[in-house]
């Protein structure tokens, strides 16, 4: 494996580690989030990196992995940034609350970015997910076109009962994943939402024991990346369209003109 190009102290300083390796005819990006002592809490320094990273990534990248290392996925925000004032240069939740809407709603998408860019179409994303994933960590599973998950992950949308909301763009994904009531059941009780509803819900592809994540995330990535690369990120962006509310005349549409631009490109045209 080799280091993408992204400032090696800025991933130290967040608690991200990346790496890069060989994949057919491109390559599989696979960021850790590595502060297991902590069971990979988030900071906005995490997701300023996340941000970078995505946006750095080579364009031969054709699928990219999110997992946390140790017991955890992630167990959501580090709670120092509940308290008040800076902390580690970044604004606390309180100090968003005090300042012009402006100037918090500014802040406040800057941090989205972290984990925007992983519903880009051009590559497939797939978050490997064992034990928690709370909060943030939950948001930023979702924020990937898969979850695989360990038969030991507890799923948990906590911000409601913290007072605050999802703000990581969890709200439009988890209804997305799982429906509107489902979606209400899980963010205002904040309950638990383990290995098999997940799957049976359809918040996770499928379930393995913990001990097989890695190997089988490594499978799913393999057979994600057989195919041809336009012809995968052309249904990528088909796909994603169409999850996004895209009519039946519109997805028609954009499917001939998908079509168009490959058999262009394979006549030598494109």
């Amino acid at each position: 494996m080799t280091t993408a190009p992204v400032d090696p102290e800025l991933l130290q300083r967040s608690g991200l580690r990346l790496e890069l390796a060989e994949l057919g005819d491109g390559r599989r990006a696979t960021i850790t989030l590595d502060r297991p002592d902590k069971l990979n809490v988030q900071s906005p320094a995490m997701w300023q990196a996340l941000a970078e990273t995505g946006a750095s990534l080579p364009d031969d990248v054709r699928a990219v992995v999110i997992r946390g290392s140790g017991r955890s996925f992630s167990a959501g925000l580090d709670k120092k940034f509940f308290a008040t004032g800076e902390v580690d240069g970044a604004p606390g939740i309180a100090e968003l609350g005090s300042m012009p809407e402006t100037e918090a709603d500014e802040i406040i998408a800057s941090l989205q970015e972290g984990f925007a860019w992983l519903r880009d179409p051009s590559r497939v994303t797939i978050a490997a997910v064992q034990g928690h994933a709370i909060g943030g960590g939950f948001q930023l599973a979702l924020a990937c076109d898969i979850r695989l998950v360990a038969d030991d992950v507890q799923f948990c949308m906590a911000e409601p009962r913290l007072g605050i909301v999802p703000d990581l763009g969890g709200t439009f994904l988890l209804v997305r994943a799982v429906g509107y009531a489902r979606a209400v059941d899980i963010c205002l009780t904040g309950r638990r939402v383990g290995a098999e509803e997940a799957v049976a819900s359809g918040l996770a592809l499928r379930a393995v024991p913990a001990a097989e994540l890695d190997a089988a995330t490594d499978e799913l990535v393999t057979a994600l990346t057989g195919g041809p690369r336009q012809a995968a990120t052309e249904t990528l962006r088909l796909l994603s369209a169409c999850a996004e509310g895209l009519d039946p005349a519109g997805a028609f549409a954009a499917e001939r003109a998908a079509q168009i631009r490959i058999l262009r490109t394979l006549a030598g045209n494109g």
